[in-house]
Order: C-alpha cells, then sequence, then structure tokens
C-alpha cells in the first residue's frame, strides 16, 4: 500500500513538473516608433515618435503566423511559438528589423523603427 502511494506521488510529480514547460509562453514585446519625424533633429528633442495602431505581420516559413496593433503608446506583445519570424507592417512601409527571433519560455524584447524618408 505504502509502496502503491509513493508510486502515484512520483507520477504526480512528473506530471506536474513535465507539464510546467508545456504551459509557458514565449513571443515579443516591445515598441513601434516612426523618425525622423522633422527634417532636422534638435539636441533634446525627440526626433522619433510612437506608432498607435500599427498592425504588425509576423510570418513563419512564409504564412503569417499572427497580426497584433500597437496601443495608444505604439507598445506591442504578441504570443509566438519559438522561432525565427519575418515583421512587416500592414501595409507595407519600410521598417526594421525585418526579422526577430522568439526563444523559449520568455517574452524578449524588440523594438521596431519605421523609416518615415524625411531628410
Amino acid at each position: 500500500m505504502a509502496r502503491s502511494a509513493a508510486v502515484i506521488a512520483g507520477l504526480v510529480l512528473l506530471t506536474v513538473t513535465s507539464g510546467a514547460g508545456a504551459t509557458s509562453q514565449s513571443g515579443l514585446r516591445g515598441v513601434v516608433t516612426r523618425g525622423p519625424i522633422a527634417p532636422i533633429c534638435i539636441a533634446e528633442e525627440p526626433c522619433s515618435a510612437p506608432v498607435p495602431g500599427a498592425t504588425l505581420v509576423f510570418k513563419r516559413a512564409g504564412y503569417a503566423a499572427v497580426r497584433t496593433r500597437t496601443g495608444s503608446a505604439g507598445t506591442y506583445r504578441v504570443v509566438l511559438a519559438p522561432g525565427v519570424y519575418s515583421v512587416a507592417l500592414a501595409p507595407p512601409r519600410r521598417m526594421a528589423p525585418p526579422n526577430a527571433r522568439v526563444a523559449g519560455g520568455t517574452f524578449r524584447r524588440v523594438d521596431f523603427s519605421i523609416d518615415t524618408g524625411i531628410r
């Protein structure tokens, strides 16, 4: 009886510990900015600004995995499986970086910038 209780306790522990990794989430978070926002950048004045309402499209192996919109401060947070994703805006605009790597079990910070073309 004591042996069967120990086996059951061991199985419960194994189930709980192996399931913990399966439920942890991974993804990306950050801010989308645009700039320059003026032809001449002046010291102590911002030369870029957050982009509220931007739609980011994350693709993996050529397929759109997830779309998300930035909040009022240009921030985003998206749950993604580990891997490398190409990232684009909808509608398309020049943005950097074009790719982002997602690590398992964490939300990695990746900020994106949109080139306004002002020179």
